[in-house]
């Protein structure tokens, strides 16, 4: 995806990008190449698989939901800023925080945001688990956003604890969110979540599979989840 069909692509979509926004891209592009070279932030590297694969991929969410408001946004397990990123390039009025594991990573984050002259943008150091039971965040977002960090059930338990009542998860799944969903769906609910819709489309010009799946918040999440670190994972909630 070269640079002119990003635009004409997203812009098919409502979504138009101004020169600003547009070099901010660019930008992006060059840190995240020149960072890759000292750590491992991506295996893909070429420019016009970065538009694609990394930032109109990250932007799809926005087909399916409205992020043109100013909410306050966190994105859990982000590695290099995806999708919360290239979104907040897109809707400047988000209130994003990242959250990740990897203190390499948020150095490449805060490099980021800086060079991008991004605002109201904020960086933790921290495991989703203990995040989640943290006063300052738990049940505190608008939306909190995950792109392909893990398998529904256990992804569920590190973002639904972050999201307020009526607020809403959103996770970037491919080709199996579907199948995913259907297994997560009582961790959804056993953390106070409804599935809302899970939309499978086509990313363009590869013609991959991608499942956008919408969760709402209705109740809050009981107060033993997350637990602690590494459990999610090995004993999912099913």
């Amino acid at each position: 995806m070269n640079i002119e069909q990003f635009q004409t692509m997203l812009s098919e979509k409502g979504i138009t990008l101004s020169g600003q926004q547009l070099d901010q891209f660019d930008t992006y592009f060059h840190l995240l190449v020149e960072w890759n070279n000292k750590m491992n932030l991506t295996a893909i590297t070429d420019k016009e698989e970065v538009y694609l694969k990394h930032f109109y991929d990250s932007v799809s969410a926005a087909f399916y939901f409205d992020f043109t408001k100013p909410y306050k946004l966190c994105d859990v397990g982000a590695g290099a800023g995806f999708p919360s990123i290239p979104l907040k390039i897109c809707f400047p009025e988000l209130h994003v925080s990242i959250v990740d594991s990897l203190n390499k990573r948020i150095s490449f984050l805060e490099h980021l945001a800086a060079s991008l002259k991004l605002e109201n943008v904020s960086f933790y150091h921290d495991r989703a688990e203990t995040f989640g039971q943290n006063p300052v965040h738990r049940e505190k977002y608008d939306v909190v956003t995950a792109r392909a960090v893990a398998r529904m059930s256990v992804l569920s338990e590190l973002c639904m604890p972050l999201v307020k009542v009526g607020g809403f998860f959103v996770a970037m799944k491919g080709a199996n969110g579907q199948g995913e969903t259907e297994t997560g769906e009582k961790a959804v609910k056993v953390l106070g979540g409804k599935v809302e819709s899970i939309t499978p489309f086509l990313l363009p010009i590869e013609e991959s599979e991608r499942n956008i799946i919408i969760v709402s918040k209705t109740k809050p999440t009981p107060k033993k989840y997350p637990r602690k670190p590494g459990t999610p994972n090995k004993q999912p909630i099913e």
